[in-house]
C-alpha cells in the first residue's frame, strides 16, 4: 500500500500531513502527485470529496520550497470558480505549509482592494483567487504574471464552461508558456475536454473512477411530486421537504439544500425557519462577509440547515454533512454528481434525496442516463392533499392565501341598483331619475328659461345627491336633472321636460 513518504516530497510536507492525521493518499492523490513532482501536466478526473486538493497542493509547495517571489510577481496560481472554494483552497495551503515559509495571497471579490494590493506589494509564492479579481488586479497594472511556474485550475469542467472561457483564455496568456498546467475536476464532458488540449501539453491523465459517477457510500433516491394545482406547486414542494426532514429525524444531523434560483434559496430558508428549522441562505448575491459566517457557522455545527444554490456544490468540503436535499432538480446532469458529492466524503456514509414534480422530469431523465443506472423512488411524506390553510401560493411566503377575486360589473354600486330589472313596457317604467340625453350641453342647462326651471324644493334622493355635483360644477345654478313639475318623469314621449321643447330663439329671448 502507497503511503506519503513514498511519494517524494518534501519532509517539512511530510510532517505537516502526519499532524493532520493523514497516513495514507487517496488514489488520486496516489496517481497525480508523482507526475507533478516531476514537473509534467496533470488532468486529474475523481469523484468529488476524494482529496483532489491536496493532489495540487501537496506538490506545489515542495516546489516552491526552494526560491523566493519577487514583489507583484506570484509564483504559481491557482484558479477558482467561486470565492468559497478558493478559500477553501487556501486553508489547504495554510495546513500543508505551515512548516514551510511561503506566503500567499487570496484574491476573492467582496473584499477591499486595499489589503490585497499590500500583500502582492510584498510578493507571493501562491496567488489563489477568482478569473475576475484576478483580471481586476492586472488591468490596474498591481499585478504581473510572467514569473508563473505552475498553475492550476481546480473545476475545469466549470472554469471552461462558456461563460469562463474568455477570462481563462486571457489569464492563460498572461502565463509563461514553459509553466507547468494541473487540470482538476470530477466531470469532464468530451467538448470540454478537447478545450483543455489546447492548455495543456502531453499531461498525465489520472482517472481513478469512471467520470461523473457517485460515491458508492451515498444512498440516493427522488420523490415525485405531482402538484394538485400549479399555483400551489412551490408550496407543495416545501412541505414534502419538510416532510423528508421530519421523517429522517435525528438521522439527519446537518443538511445541505440546494435549489436552482437565487430567489428560491431565500424562499426555502426564510420557510423553514418560519417553521422552526435552523436554517440560513447561502448565494452569490449576499454580502461576502454574510456568506463567510453562514458557511463558518455551518462547519462549525452552529447551523444545521445550508439552503444553497450552486456557488456551494463545487468543491465545497465540509466532512460531517449527513444529508442533501436537492429542492429542484439541476437543470445540467453534471451538476447533481457536484451537489450530492457534498456529503459521503472521505468513505463516509451520506444520503442523498430529491425532488421532482413534472416539468423536471426531462432532467431526471439525463441525470439517470449520466450515471447509467436509474435514481430509487421514495414515497412522498405527503399522505393527503395539503390543507387550505397550508397552502401559500399566494405569497409564496407560507402564509395564509388570500381569497380569488372576481371581476363584477356591479362592484362598488348601491344596493339597489345591483339587479338589473327585467325589460317591460316604457309606458310601465316609472323611474326616479331619467338619464340625461345624449345632445344635451352645458349651454343648455344654464340658458334654459328661468320659469321652466324653478320649482319647490323638496329632500334630495340618494338620486339627487349625486346629481348635485353638476349643480355645483355649473358655478351655483339650480338646475338638477330630472326635476319637473310634478317631480316624476314618465318615459321621454309626450312628458318630456318643457325646456327641450323651446327653440334657439325663444331661449335667448328668455
Amino acid at each position: 500500500m502507497t503511503k506519503f513518504s513514498d511519494l517524494n516530497l518534501n519532509p517539512k510536507v511530510l510532517k505537516a500531513i502526519e499532524e493532520a492525521g493523514y497516513e495514507t493518499p487517496t488514489p488520486i492523490q496516489a496517481g497525480a502527485i508523482p507526475p507533478a513532482l516531476e514537473g509534467r501536466d496533470v488532468l486529474g478526473i475523481a469523484q468529488t470529496g476524494t482529496g483532489k486538493t491536496a493532489s495540487f497542493t501537496l506538490p506545489m509547495i515542495t516546489m516552491l520550497a526552494r526560491g523566493r517571489a519577487r514583489a507583484r510577481m506570484p509564483r504559481s496560481l491557482v484558479l477558482c470558480p467561486t470565492r468559497e472554494l478558493a478559500a477553501q483552497v487556501a486553508e489547504n495551503f495554510d495546513t500543508y505549509a505551515k512548516h514551510v515559509k511561503l506566503t500567499k495571497a487570496l484574491l476573492i471579490g467582496g473584499v477591499s482592494f486595499k489589503e490585497q494590493d499590500m500583500l502582492i506589494d510584498k510578493g507571493v509564492d501562491v496567488l489563489i483567487a477568482t478569473p475576475g479579481r484576478l483580471l481586476d488586479h492586472f488591468e490596474r497594472g498591481k499585478l504581473i504574471l510572467s514569473d508563473v511556474k505552475v498553475m492550476v485550475v481546480d473545476e475545469a469542467d466549470r472554469m471552461l464552461d462558456m461563460g469562463f472561457i474568455p477570462d481563462i483564455e486571457k489569464i492563460f496568456g498572461l502565463t509563461p508558456f514553459t509553466r507547468q498546467t494541473l487540470f482538476f475536476s470530477a466531470t469532464m464532458a468530451p467538448e470540454i475536454e478537447r478545450i483543455t488540449n489546447t492548455f495543456l501539453s502531453n499531461p498525465a491523465r489520472i482517472e481513478v473512477a469512471r467520470q461523473a459517477s457517485a460515491s458508492e457510500t451515498i444512498e440516493q433516491g427522488v420523490v415525485m411530486l405531482k402538484a394538485s394545482r400549479k399555483d400551489r406547486e412551490a408550496s407543495e414542494k416545501r412541505q414534502v421537504l419538510r416532510g423528508m426532514i421530519d421523517a429522517e429525524g435525528e438521522k439527519c444531523t446537518n443538511a445541505i439544500i440546494f435549489c436552482n434560483r437565487k430567489m428560491d434559496v431565500d424562499m426555502v430558508a426564510k420557510s423553514l425557519k418560519k417553521y422552526g428549522y435552523d436554517a440560513a441562505p447561502i448565494h452569490g448575491d449576499l454580502d461576502q462577509s454574510q456568506r463567510t459566517r453562514t458557511l463558518d457557522g455551518f462547519r462549525n455545527g452552529e447551523l444545521r440547515f445550508l439552503v444553497a444554490s450552486d456557488v456551494a456544490a463545487r468543491g465545497l468540503d465540509v466532512p460531517s454533512v449527513s444529508h442533501v436535499f436537492n429542492f429542484d432538480v439541476p437543470s445540467h446532469a453534471e451538476d447533481y454528481v457536484h451537489r450530492i458529492g457534498r456529503t459521503g466524503r472521505a468513505g463516509r456514509e451520506g444520503k442523498a434525496m430529491m425532488i421532482c414534480v413534472s416539468k423536471d422530469e426531462k432532467n431526471l431523465d439525463a441525470i439517470e442516463k449520466l450515471l447509467q443506472k436509474p435514481i430509487p423512488r421514495l414515497e412522498s411524506p405527503l399522505k393527503a392533499p395539503p390543507a387550505g390553510d397550508e397552502v401559500d401560493a399566494a405569497m409564496e411566503t407560507d402564509a395564509e392565501p388570500k381569497p380569488r377575486r372576481t371581476r363584477s360589473r356591479t362592484r362598488n354600486k348601491p344596493e339597489a341598483v345591483k339587479e338589473a330589472p327585467q325589460e317591460v313596457a316604457p309606458e310601465t317604467v316609472v323611474a326616479e331619475v331619467a338619464p340625461a340625453p345624449q345632445a344635451r350641453t352645458e349651454s343648455a342647462r344654464t340658458e334654459a328659461p328661468r320659469e321652466a326651471r324653478q320649482e319647490p324644493r323638496r329632500d334630495p334622493t340618494p338620486t339627487d345627491r349625486g346629481d348635485r355635483g353638476d349643480r355645483d360644477r355649473n358655478h351655483g345654478g339650480h338646475y338638477q336633472r330630472g326635476r319637473g313639475s310634478d317631480n316624476k318623469v314618465v318615459g321621454m314621449g309626450d312628458h318630456m321636460p318643457s325646456f327641450i321643447a323651446l327653440s334657439f330663439d325663444e331661449r335667448r329671448a328668455g
